[in-house]
């Protein structure tokens, strides 16, 4: 593992907590090693050399242990953003699961974005944070076929495992459910898929769904997910050029057919699927964050 400088890891979040209601983001890592052809992460934009290298920030826990004593005011820390909080290394290091228990520790709350069943390890932390502040669990589910999912997201655990956490996580009381996105035009944009996705999360326990229909695609990730494209999906390259040319967004070309369905079917399911529910119902039951006076 290669270590990486960092001046602070707990940062204020730009748009007033747009994303789930979160007040701060955390990124422990730098890069990711999942693999997965789509991956907004990788674009130039974002600055990081060697993407698909996992590193960590140096002294990360002093680091966030001094970050949380500064903030005067208690709120929601995101972490999964950038890169997973749950790749491999983290099962030897246990960098997300300490920081947990920094936020813990300081009364913050915890959005947690990823693909990876090790997750459940932290449960025991997760109700802890709990019993005190709000806690959101993301697992990003783009498919429900196994096969595909290892295609498009080679180094990551198949779906169904993925399935499997998030029934351990609503078994264990914590707030979790399906991040649907992105939604790959020509790949997985299907009703087939969308509906499969949508009964699996229900089945397994989840509380809501949040899906984009489409993908976003910019300098450095494009080129990379249309080589993957040429590689494995013969013909979808120059359907892609052809369809969306330099757009930083690319919505399926069923989008609006889809999300009716994909509504209608959250509705019978009692899945809620629109944002501000979902950000409103995790956080039911906690008072709003207070100032802290020294």
């Amino acid at each position: 593992m290669d270590y990486i400088s960092a001046k602070t890891i707990v940062t204020k979040t730009k748009h007033a907590s747009a994303w789930f209601g979160v007040d701060y983001t955390m990124n422990i890592y730098r890069g990711c090693c999942h693999g997965c052809i789509y991956c907004d992460s990788r674009s130039l934009c974002y600055r990081i050399d060697n993407f698909d290298r996992v590193r960590a920030k140096e002294n990360a826990l002093q680091i966030i242990r001094d970050d949380l004593n500064r903030k005067v005011l208690k709120g929601v820390v995101a972490t999964g953003a950038m890169s997973d909080p749950y790749n491999p290394f983290e099962q030897t290091l246990n960098l997300t699961r300490h920081a947990l228990e920094l936020l813990y520790a300081y009364e913050f709350g915890a959005a947690i974005a990823t693909k990876s069943p090790l997750i459940t390890r932290d449960i025991d932390v997760l109700q802890d944070i709990k019993k005190q502040a709000p806690i959101l669990v993301k697992l990003t589910i783009t498919t429900a076929d196994d096969a595909l999912s290892k295609q498009i997201e080679p180094n990551v655990a198949p779906s169904s495992d993925r399935f499997r956490a998030l029934k351990t996580l609503a078994a264990s009381g914590i707030y979790s459910g399906v991040l649907l996105m992105p939604v790959l035009p020509w790949i997985t944009d299907t009703e087939e898929n969308i509906l499969a996705i949508a009964r699996k999360a229900h089945d397994n326990g989840a509380k809501y769904i949040y899906p984009a229909f489409g993908v976003t695609l910019r300098a450095g990730q494009r080129e990379y997910f249309y080589k993957q494209l040429g590689d494995q999906f013969p013909g979808l390259r120059e359907q892609y050029a052809k369809r969306f040319g330099d757009r930083y967004s690319c919505a399926s070309p069923r989008a609006k057919q889809l999300y009716e369905r994909f509504a209608e079917e959250c509705r019978k399911l009692g899945l809620r699927y629109k944002m501000p529910s979902i950000t409103e119902d995790y956080k039911r039951g906690y008072e709003p964050p207070q100032l802290r006076f020294f």
